[in-house]
């Protein structure tokens, strides 16, 4: 049995009428080929002009809230709006918070839901896959790096609006002490971490659907399929989250943490409220992870 045949790492390279030649270590070579593939998936995904086009959308939401709040002030519509629009004319911290709270139920998890639904079927469908696994290319080791470049496109686009949100926010309406959902305030820069802790949550929140999306992404070669079959999962989850017939269930809900980023901005958060979430989404993680990995580790996805 040869080496390749028995899983060892080759130590020559043979080729036909030639004399076999020493390769590199296994280890080293193995070292610099990852850190290119992850260097070529992150380029592949923040290059892509889609994924752009996508980013640069989510940023406009905060500049059109701040822009529309800002020329609404001190007129009857000022403080009308939904969730913590009223309170953005008092600190421009809050329109961070309020433009995640906007992009939430559906424009983030579609953004984040394209990119991880085509991290493996966009591949597939243009047939680079297939060339990627006969380098030979680990499997496992290129399902990681594609869910890691679907995660860093997600903490790209929560950061997107909140960089944009925190510059409109601090030339429109200013930084200050920010006034607490619980009541009292709390100064500048304690303000200011709390804010961090709640774009920090809501990017952590969008793990569980990274996973689901990189799950349907191995089983179809039709990356549109996978985008929207991620898609609906966050809105059928929320559909299921609003039935008090399901109530057993819904804290396991992909979605019914979403919202808890609220509690960061009480006195005295709730820490169990907020670790509660993660383990959701953790949980998500683990199981559909799990399954895109059986999935991809065993498909027949070079022939």
């Amino acid at each position: 049995m040869s080496p390749a045949e028995s899983g060892a790492g080759p130590s020559v390279v043979e080729r036909p009428g030639t004399a076999a030649t020493t390769s590199l270590p296994p280890i080293a070579r193995r070292r610099g080929a990852t850190r290119r593939l992850v260097a070529s998936e992150l380029a592949l995904v923040l290059g892509r002009r889609r994924n752009r086009v996508l980013l640069v959308g989510l940023g406009l939401v905060p500049l059109l809230v701040g822009v529309m709040v800002r020329v609404t002030q001190g007129t009857a519509l000022e403080g009308q709006g939904p969730g913590f629009i009223g309170r953005i004319v008092e600190n421009g911290l809050f329109l961070v918070v309020a433009s995640l709270f906007l992009c939430l139920p559906f424009l983030l998890p579609l953004t984040v839901g394209i990119a991880s639904g085509d991290a493996v079927a966009g591949e597939a469908a243009a047939g680079t896959l297939r060339y990627l696994l006969v380098v030979p290319v680990d499997r496992t080791r290129l399902l990681l790096v594609k869910a890691l470049g679907a995660l860093t496109f997600a903490a790209a686009a929560v950061v997107t609006i909140a960089v944009v949100g925190l510059a409109v926010g601090a030339a429109l309406f200013g930084v200050h002490d920010i006034a607490l959902l619980s009541g009292g305030t709390v100064p500048v820069g304690d303000s200011v971490l709390r804010v961090a802790g709640v774009v920090a949550f809501v990017g952590m929140s969008m793990t569980g659907l990274v996973a689901v999306g990189l799950f349907f992404s191995t089983l179809t070669e039709v990356p549109i399929g996978a985008m929207a079959a991620t898609v609906v999962v966050p809105i059928v989850s929320a559909v299921l989250d609003s039935l008090p017939a399901l109530s057993a269930i819904q804290p396991w809900l992909l979605t019914h943490h979403w919202l808890d980023f609220a509690e960061l901005l009480r006195i005295s958060p709730d820490t169990g409220t907020l670790l509660s979430g993660l383990g959701v989404q953790a949980a998500w993680v683990a199981v559909f992870g799990a399954l895109a990995w059986a999935r991809f580790t065993t498909a027949d996805v070079s022939s």
